[in-house]
């Protein structure tokens, strides 16, 4: 299926001297276009097998996933073509060769866990499962990064409070690589995060009342979460105390029993002192 050149022109608000200007020849985006459609179907077929693996771990409450649409790959490639020139120099273009390259999220995975702390487990799985060229934890500017920088993990501050990490992982739907984009954040960073995505999308500027209530929701979900995290400890603890109290009851029972056991069998007192004894006992308990 062809790309059509002026439709695309139109939606992305793109002409020939932008691409004359950076080096891109369209003829080698089409030719990206229809291998990316080529292999699509496969590509659909090693996310949903990512998320498999990842839906099995304990701390993962969902995952989503999802294939970079076609149209979106091509405006991608347009549009980080003069960062690669930057990068490699002006001779580099896009080709059907290097495109799964540079271009990380082929792939997309999204994994939902529902305390903060959970991720360092899934941290641990997606590292010990997939070979990781790249993490990053996007946070808000005032978030903990301790622990983060003790995993030599890169931290990116936005300004517009999106918090995820980010993961690189090599994917192999073919002999050929590609590399998948697995972002890992909380339920409630989803919620906030789905929101700003669709504001962001559906608005070429966002206004200024807009832009203040995000930031508020943002300050909300991480609020929610710090409280989630702190129910989350608290019920741990509650749990601990009543798995000591119910064994500190266990051993009372134990040498309970075993002490009748012993008045049972005492040939110094009477059966009458013995009733005696073992009903204060009761009484007792």
């Amino acid at each position: 299926m062809a790309i059509s050149k002026e439709e695309f022109f139109r939606k992305y608000k793109i002409d020939e001297n932008y691409l004359m200007e950076n080096n891109v020849d369209w003829r080698e985006l089409e030719e990206i276009y229809v291998d990316f459609n080529k292999y699509r179907k496969s590509y659909e077929t090693q996310a949903d097998l990512i998320a498999n693996i990842l839906r099995g771990h304990k701390k993962v409450h969902s995952v989503k996933t999802r294939v970079k649409d076609a149209h979106h790959l091509i405006e991608k490639i347009i549009r980080k073509t003069p960062d690669r020139r930057k990068k490699y120099g002006d001779d580099f273009r896009f080709t059907v060769d290097n495109y799964k390259n540079e271009i990380t999220d082929l792939l997309g995975i999204r994994v939902i866990h529902i305390f903060k702390e959970d991720w360092e487990e899934i941290h641990d799985f997606i590292s010990q499962m997939w070979n990781v060229n790249e993490i990053v934890a996007n946070i808000r500017e005032g978030d903990n990064t301790k622990k983060f920088e003790e995993l030599g993990i890169e931290v990116c501050s936005r300004l517009s409070g999106y918090r995820s990490v980010h993961y690189l992982v090599e994917s192999y739907p073919t002999t050929k690589k590609v590399i998948a984009e697995v972002q890992v954040r909380t339920i409630f960073e989803e919620g906030y995060g789905e929101i700003d995505h669709q504001l962001r999308y559906s608005l070429d500027n966002i206004p200024e009342i807009l832009e203040q209530n995000l930031m508020l929701l943002n300050r909300i979900a991480g609020s929610s979460d710090e409280m989630a995290s702190l129910i989350n400890l608290l019920s741990k603890s509650f749990n601990d105390i009543k798995v000591k109290f119910e064994d500190e009851i266990s051993v009372k029972d134990r040498k309970i029993i075993q002490l009748k056991d012993e008045i049972e069998k005492s040939i110094s007192l009477s059966k009458e002192e013995k009733e005696n004894i073992i009903k204060k006992i009761n009484n007792i308990i």
